[in-house]
């Protein structure tokens, strides 16, 4: 394949939503949270894979789409498990690191179009992480370690970087 073909590779990669709510006009938008440095990690224990889906910032991840969303749990009682992982990446001395990491559930039955999550949550944990906080004690071990392996493999310098709470957080 030549290098002026396209790919159909799906490019794996922390996508930048980038606003100019703070470019000082004063307008619309002004003293807005800027989601500039934050990306969505679906981690999928079912599959054994995690991957960046851009789609859940505005709850539109190929995993959440066609589905009626309930907020009770109890009623998608054989939904699969998915996290869906706030990741925002800041610039210390030393480089990018990751910053704030926060996991939110989801379950998914596609046979039944049904499916729970728990919107408030979302949306405080992706402020927490905005925050830099690391919040990942609540996910199941194999999503911590898909998870940290993820993260590890797509900047290994930005891993490197990182706390050593986010390091601890994650297993070895």
């Amino acid at each position: 394949m030549s290098s002026d073909q396209p790919s159909n590779k799906k490019k794996n990669a922390f996508t930048i939503i980038k606003d100019d709510s703070t470019d000082g006009h004063g307008g619309y938008g002004a003293g807005t949270i800027s989601l500039e440095n934050m990306s969505s990690v679906i981690v999928d224990p079912n599959e054994n894979k995690a991957y960046v889906d851009m789609g859940a910032m505005h709850a539109r991840s190929d995993v959440e789409r066609r589905v009626k969303w309930i907020n009770d749990k109890n009623e998608v009682p054989n939904g699969k498990l998915y996290w869906i992982v706030w990741v925002n990446v800041e610039q210390g001395e030393n480089g990018p690191y990751y910053a704030g990491v926060t996991g939110c559930e989801i379950r998914v039955d596609r046979e039944i179009k049904r499916a729970y999550k728990s919107m408030a949550q979302h949306v405080t944990y992706m402020e927490k992480s905005l925050k830099g906080k690391i919040i990942v004690e609540h996910m199941d071990e194999q999503s911590q370690k898909l998870l940290k392996d993820f993260l590890v493999n797509f900047n290994e310098g930005m891993w490197n970087n990182s706390t050593e709470e986010l390091k601890n957080a994650l297993p070895q």
